[in-house]
């Protein structure tokens, strides 16, 4: 799991994942959306590739990478206490706003300055 959490703290990497998320993508492809040079995409995409969250196929010359979400599952099951400890103070904020009395004669914000 400490290698998922060191490779997704590269932004860049983030945004691959994001990016291949939604379909398998051509490293030319991605370096386009990235606004990355070829080799710094390489790079990326070869520590994404060595830690198992990408896997890469061929077709002819060129490379299509894809997600490969299982290692994500690990760090999904670390966040897990977390996100229910967030969740609970979400649902005591929404009570509280629920609570609050509607002031409808309350001009906005703007127009009280």
């Amino acid at each position: 799991m400490s290698e998922a959490f060191q490779v997704l703290a590269e932004p860049a990497r983030r945004q691959i994942l994001d990016l291949l998320r939604e379909r398998p993508r051509l490293v030319g492809e991605l370096t386009e959306r990235l606004g990355l040079p070829q080799p710094s995409t390489s790079k990326h995409l070869k520590a994404l590739r060595e830690a198992g969250l990408v896997r890469v196929g061929r077709d002819g010359t060129r490379r299509w990478y894809r997600l490969c979400p299982e290692p994500l599952r690990a760090v999904e099951q670390w966040l897990a206490p977390y996100r229910r400890m967030w969740a609970g103070s979400f649902e005591a904020l929404e009570r509280h706003l629920d609570a609050m009395p509607d002031e409808p004669d309350d001009p906005p914000a703007k127009e009280r300055t």
